[in-house]
């Protein structure tokens, strides 16, 4: 049995907002104009990593898959099985 995790609000939050701005990019059609995208997951990204949350390094390497988990959406399931 996984031990269960609690995340702040506001970083669950955040890895919401993290997957749909990835989840737009991906679906953007090819030569559509991205950069708006592209430069909100950057910021996104930097503002995950940067969490008062993953202060110790023990608490990143744990606490990231555990997060991805506590915030999977049927966004990253889209497509799988298409093939």
């Amino acid at each position: 049995m996984r031990p269960t995790f609690r995340f702040p609000e506001d970083l669950i939050t955040l890895h919401k907002a993290w997957q749909q701005t990835y989840a737009e990019l991906v679906q953007a059609p090819t030569g559509a104009g991205t950069t708006v995208l592209r430069r909100r997951l950057i910021a996104l990204s930097g503002t995950l990593c940067t969490h008062p949350h993953w202060a110790t390094p023990a608490a990143w390497r744990i606490g990231c898959v555990e997060l991805r988990r506590a915030t999977h959406t049927s966004v990253s399931t889209e497509g799988e099985g298409a093939a």
